[in-house]
């Protein structure tokens, strides 16, 4: 009989092995833990073995999946707060704004719930109507203030495909940073907020000069938004279904993986199977290959000369 059949299972050694550098400090908390497939590489193991023991870790509260850093060392609970109420006087609209944006952030829009916020804030739930209208108007302050912390620049560089680009990588960095605010700004129903109105303008002005339509314009500036914005809807969905199931990506492929080899073995797919399996969850470089082949395009248009609307 084996060692491993004796003593620990595959599993059980990879996830001993991880704790322990946990415990001895040598991965703190905050700090990423292996992916499985490097588990699979460290260790010699199946990819099920390695899933199985971050699972193992995941359960015992010492690592916790992040969208966007994956699985690292779970930090230690703060201490509980001691009860108290802050006097009505001390409560501010920013302050209201700052403790949803960080909750939102963290948990989700939904999370961040006008009971919540008063637990949080350790005033009664009336005392934020005071401030706030109601969930509406919280809703749109968060827009304003996640675009007030991605200014754009005065000026801006020349060109109206460096500043198409610019205006789009920053509204991808705002929707990354907080996953939930592309299910708040609509393009059939937008937000009529100055900072978001500003980016169209930005955009508009981009395309003064170039010989495009009005209607080419508006659909322009229509298009690129809607662009960011549907990748962006893909990650956050990513997002949120690692924080409602505790799976990473790679490890939710892992489990597919058998019934994933069958379909493409199958002969069937023959073009989808010859494809490189680039991660899908690589959002950055999909954003990046999506918006340099629409202005490809649209130079292309430009290079042309005008046409019909």
């Amino acid at each position: 009989m084996s060692s491993n059949e004796e003593g620990e299972r595959p599993y059980q050694r990879v996830a001993a092995a991880i704790r322990h550098r946990i415990t001895t400090g040598a991965l703190r908390p905050g700090d990423r833990v292996p992916s499985t497939r490097q588990l699979v590489r460290d260790f010699a193991v199946a990819m099920a073995t390695a899933t199985r023991a971050l699972a193992v870790l995941r359960d015992e509260g010492l690592v916790v999946t992040r969208p966007g850093s994956g699985t690292v060392v779970r930090a230690p609970d703060p201490p509980a707060r001691r009860a108290g109420r802050t006097p009505d006087r001390a409560l501010t609209t920013a302050r209201i704004v700052d403790t949803a944006l960080a909750i939102a952030d963290a948990e989700g829009l939904d999370a961040a719930s006008m009971r919540r916020l008063a637990a949080e804030l350790g005033v009664g739930p009336m005392s934020l109507y005071r401030h706030l209208s109601g969930r509406e108007e919280l809703e749109h302050l968060l827009v304003r203030a996640v675009f007030r912390a991605h200014p754009l620049p005065d000026p801006g560089p020349p060109g109206w495909r460096a500043r198409l680009e610019l205006v789009c990588r920053l509204e991808w960095a705002a929707f990354r940073r907080h996953p939930w605010l592309p299910e708040l700004v609509s393009l059939t129903r937008p937000l009529l907020v100055p900072e978001v109105m500003a980016h169209t303008e930005w955009m508009l002005q981009a395309l003064d000069g170039l010989a495009l339509t009005s209607t080419e314009k508006a659909r322009e500036v229509l298009a690129l938004p809607a662009l960011v914005r549907g990748i962006a809807l893909s990650a956050a969905a990513e997002v949120r279904a690692e924080r409602e199931t505790g799976v990473a990506n790679d490890e939710w492929w892992t489990v597919l993986d058998d019934e994933v080899q069958a379909r493409m073995s199958s002969g069937r797919f023959p073009r989808l199977a010859a494809l490189p399996m680039e991660p899908a969850q690589d959002f950055d470089r999909l954003l990046e290959h999506s918006l340099t082949r629409h202005l490809d395009g649209l130079a292309a248009r430009l290079g042309r000369g005008r046409a019909g609307p």
